[in-house]
Parts: C-alpha cells; structure tokens; sequence
C-alpha cells in the first residue's frame, strides 16, 4: 500500500514551497502535482523539475515502466473521462458521500495509486509527496483501496492568495510560451471558500487531515517541518534539517512532475513571507475578498481588518 501525503489547497498558498522542504527530508520523495502528469508530462512532454524533459528524465521513466510498463500504455483519454466523470468540485458532496466508491471513481484512483507506488519504490522513499491541491482528487482518493492517505491542508489569507492570482507568471517549463492561469479578486475568494471548506468535510469523512498556515509555517519553518513529519509518522534526527539556515532552504535537484515555477529552484532558497498584497491588492478588493471569505478567515485565525485599513 503506498503511503501518499496529499497536499491540498487552493493555489497559491504555499503548497510547493513546503513540498520542496519536505522533499528533503528522509523517507520523502516528492512528486510534484500527480494530477497535471497525464497531460502536461505524459502528451506535452514538459520539463520535470529536474530540467530535463519528461521523456528524457530517468527517474519518471523507470516511474512508468513500473507502473504501466511504459507511459506509453497509459489511455490518457480514458483518465481525462474518468476526470471528467468523478474529480470535479461539484461532485464533492457525492464523493463524500458512504455510497461514493463507484467503479469509475476506483478506476480513477487506481491510476494515482500505480504512480505513488512505482515512485517509492523507484526512490526508496517511505512515503510520496503529491502536491496536487485538488479537494475533488483528495475525496477520490480516499477511496483507493492501495493507497494509505494523509493530507496536509495548505491555508493562507485569502487577500494574499487573490493578489497572487492576479500576477502575470511565465510557466518555464513551456520554455516561455505559456502564462499560469489568473483569476480576478471575486472569483478566487469563491474558489478559496470552496476548496479549503471541501478539506474540512474530507476531515469529518474520518482522513487524518493536518492544517498549516503559510504564514505561521515560514515564521518557523523548522518547527514546521518537525511538526509535518511527525504527522506523517516520519522519524527525524537534528541533522536531518541542516538544510535549513537562518532564512533560506538549500534545495537538491528534484523531480516534480508539474507545479509552481519554484520546483526548478535548485541551491539557496529565500524563506519569507510575501505579504506584498497587504499594500499593493487596492482597497475595495480587499473588502471584497474579506468579505467574501469571512467565516472561514475567521476560522483559520486571520484578522478580517489590517493594519492599513485600519
């Protein structure tokens, strides 16, 4: 069975900032977002984090190979049918549903778990590291019956995270010819609300769920990290976080499968908190996203108000 820490989300919380740190502790090995390999690496053949283009990079071929006796076997129009079919938000409810583990739902899940589970064997790693943030994967798989689920739930200010989809980003593994996809202020508040509340029901469906803060997480990262492991069941020893100084991470070469441009950070690694948004997101559309997202800030512990608002 393999052991799957699932990190979730809405994006631009931080999720492939604490994947990069934990992927450097022992027993971790992580992937990258699993749920954008069909296309972006299997079809369009992107780069992997490692630089190399996914065809052209070891580790994912020996992935494949295991896994599926090649990619080349895999019927990627099948799992965009089935990801179709069951891994939409709107199908949360039914997923968390006790009557939810329909054949297509198991068959969806059943192409992960071969991933997960060539991929630890393949690194030697204990447990894998999906970063994908999906909620809607996260409650297909929990009913794969080969894969040992955690997740950790990924939150940060919905102010900072509407700010940061509105940035223009280039996507380098398109070599420059494609953007990350932005949103405006309105509609990623209604996104945040949906995606992290969506991890609360996946908590009450009896997952081991294991909230962060991306601002409490940077405030300490090592903490952090001791705190994360601990929930994975990982043992750690001192020299096990050498990697970690003052105010930076010093990265090895990984093999994230797709994910945020700072998966092809390799060496030093700045650690802070980017609350840029406190004074460059306009006023009226702060408002509107605390509005928007009031509850659940308040749930998470962030203030509604800020100090230049006040």
């Amino acid at each position: 069975m393999a052991q799957v820490l699932f990190l979730g989300g809405f994006g631009r919380s931080g999720t492939t900032l604490v994947e990069r740190l934990l992927g450097e502790l022992p027993g971790m090995c992580a992937l990258g977002e699993i749920v954008h390999l069909w296309q972006r690496d299997i079809r369009d053949d992107e780069r992997c984090g490692c630089g190399a283009r996914f065809s052209g990079c070891a580790f994912w071929r020996r992935v494949g190979d295991l896994a599926f006796n090649g990619w080349a076997n895999v019927d990627v129009d099948r799992v965009h049918a089935l990801r179709d079919a069951v891994e939409r938000t709107r199908h949360i409810p039914r997923l968390a549903s006790a009557t939810a583990a329909t054949d297509e739902v198991r068959e969806y899940a059943s192409y992960y778990a071969r991933v997960y589970a060539a991929a630890a064997e393949v690194s030697g790693a204990r447990m894998v590291i999906d970063s994908s943030k999906h909620s809607a994967l996260a409650h297909v798989l929990r009913w794969a019956d080969d894969v040992d689920l955690k997740v950790v739930h990924v939150v940060r200010d919905a102010r900072g995270v509407a700010y940061s989809w509105t940035k223009t980003v280039t996507r380098p593994e398109t070599d420059g010819t494609d953007e990350m996809t932005r949103y405006s202020p309105g509609r990623s508040a209604v996104l945040w609300n949906a995606h992290n509340a969506a991890f609360g029901l996946l908590a009450r469906r009896g997952v081991p769920v294991y909230r962060i803060r991306y601002e409490e997480f940077l405030t300490d990262p090592r903490a952090g990290l001791i705190r994360l492991a601990d929930f994975a069941g990982l043992p750690l020893h001192p020299e096990n976080l050498d990697f970690l100084r003052k105010e930076h991470a010093d990265l090895r070469v990984g093999h994230s499968a797709a994910g945020n441009p700072m998966r092809f950070t390799v060496g030093r690694l700045a650690l802070r908190r980017d609350d840029a948004w406190v004074r460059a997101l306009p006023s009226a559309q702060r408002r509107l996203v605390g509005a928007v997202c009031g509850p659940l800030l308040r749930a998470y512990g962030y203030p509604l108000n800020i100090a230049s608002e006040a």
